[in-house]
């Protein structure tokens, strides 16, 4: 297929690549163009100067990108992905955003005759460099049937959630079960660390019971390591969980772990740790 990916950083490169290796004609856009060179150097394909050049008879065009605000400049405008989509083709939006953004874009894009899916993704960097994501879904039936086999290029579960910005909430409850997680481990390394234990052999023993996570699978023996170089960084983690409590003021339901360990962020953010890995949470507790 002829596809188009705006937004090469350490999500969306990869993601493209997987495209490219696959034999898809892919067209990149990135704001920084030694970016989008260096990727057409690794890839093949072609850099566009805009988001509305690289569309510009796409069949799919997919984007990962910042935030809402970097969603809707993408998009709209004369240089956007839209200006240059023609009718009967799909946008997809990787990037981790509100349901709010991702229902005005669905708005805009069926004036112009072209589908929307909001289809934010979990697995961090490493999912997006092993082909191996979680994508969850909002959108029509069929131009999700339509996008899946490409998307299945970098994923491992591609699943359709339910109507515009259900990809995106569905996103939030991810980000807000991660945050009560990570909590939980630091605490409990830094419990088991400060009695003494071998940390290392507790967390062989209890991953084997009801405490096992992705979270202590991964990052458990980083954390006692005190690593921290690496992964999703806190600033993300601070801008996704911002999204999911601007939400949950809007629908009623209460986030108080969630707007606590957001609070502790603040704090690793303070410490310098605006780029540490979201498991930094437990330097906190040793500072305590």
């Amino acid at each position: 297929m002829k596809l188009a990916f705006l937004g090469l950083g350490v999500m969306g490169g990869p993601m493209a690549g997987h495209l490219a290796r696959a034999g898809h004609d892919v067209t990149v856009f990135n704001r920084t163009t030694a970016k989008a060179d260096a990727w057409v150097t690794r890839y093949g394909g072609r850099r566009a100067g805009t988001p509305a050049e690289a569309a510009r008879g796409a069949d799919i065009v997919l984007m990962c990108v910042g935030n809402d605000e970097d969603v809707r400049g993408v998009v709209n405008g004369t240089d956007g992905a839209l200006a240059g989509m023609r009718a009967g083709t799909i946008l997809v939006d990787h990037t981790t955003a509100s349901a709010l953004v991702a229902r005005e874009i669905y708005a805009s894009s069926k004036g112009k005759d072209v589908a929307f899916l909001d289809a934010p993704v979990s697995g961090g960097q490493a999912g997006a460099e092993n082909g191996k994501l979680t994508i969850m879904v909002g959108g029509d039936d069929a131009p999700f049937g339509r996008s899946q086999p490409v998307l299945s290029h970098y994923a491992r579960a591609v699943t359709l959630m339910g109507p515009p910005g259900a990809g995106q909430l569905t996103k939030m409850v991810n980000q807000i079960c991660i945050a009560g997680l990570v909590q939980g481990l630091s605490e409990g390394i830094n419990f088991a660390q400060r009695a003494d234990l071998d940390v290392l052999r507790v967390l062989e023993v209890i991953s084997k019971g009801a405490a096992q996570s992705w979270q202590m699978e991964n990052r458990g023996k980083t954390m006692v390591e005190d690593k921290f170089d690496f992964g999703f960084a806190v600033d993300w983690m601070r801008k996704d969980l911002g999204i999911c409590m601007a939400e949950a003021r809007s629908n009623g339901a209460a986030l108080p772990v969630t707007a606590l360990v957001d609070q502790f962020y603040s704090r690793v953010q303070a410490l310098g740790g605006g780029r540490w890995d979201t498991s930094s949470l437990i330097r906190l507790l040793r500072k305590a």
